[in-house]
């Protein structure tokens, strides 16, 4: 067992262990939810992927018994919670759940995490360069993003799950929102 001295936060053992039970289907919805409304106000966030829009990503938070398979299509993409990624995937990015969020809000450096081996990338490293530019490119605070279908609740519940996630939101804070 090696002792890690990196700065990313883990997601806190209790609500770990609570994921467990937590059933996929109202989470599913939830997240269905949150990809319409990132896409409706960004509807060309998928178009920097090119070819790789047919692309399946499995994103494994290590600090989770739950992972998701990203499908960006430009017509109708989609995100699955699962409980095990499948096999048949074309690349997988894990990691903890703050590192994977904070990669798309620019808290986290994605090169400096895949070199520090807090995140790991398998399968096809075009695919994951490819939707890396494109969500950097997008300027799209993913996090912000997905609550602000939920109207005067959606600061708090940002604060809440940006606490929960250890995700600072460098855009956040430096002003640029995520209404890009």
């Amino acid at each position: 067992m090696s002792v890690s001295n990196s700065s990313v936060t883990r997601m806190p053992v209790p609500l770990a262990l609570a994921a467990r039970v937590l059933p996929l289907l109202p989470l599913q919805v939830l997240l269905n939810i949150c990809l319409g409304e990132i896409r409706s106000r960004h509807p060309r966030i998928f178009d920097r992927l090119g070819s790789h829009t047919s692309k399946r990503y499995g994103l494994e938070p290590t600090d989770l018994p739950i992972a998701f398979v990203l499908e960006p299509r430009r017509m109708n993409p989609r995100i699955t919670a699962v409980r095990t990624l499948p096999s048949n995937l074309d690349a997988r990015i894990a990691g903890p759940l703050s590192a994977l969020i904070g990669m798309t809000d620019g808290s986290y450096d994605g090169d400096a995490l895949f070199f520090s081996r807090d995140i790991h990338v398998d399968g096809d490293m075009e695919a994951v360069v490819a939707l890396r530019n494109a969500i950097d490119d997008s300027r799209v605070d993913f996090l912000s993003e997905s609550v602000v279908w939920l109207g005067p609740l959606a600061a708090p519940i940002e604060r809440l799950l940006r606490s929960i996630v250890g995700s600072s939101s460098l855009r956040h804070e430096m002003g640029a929102g995520g209404g890009g």
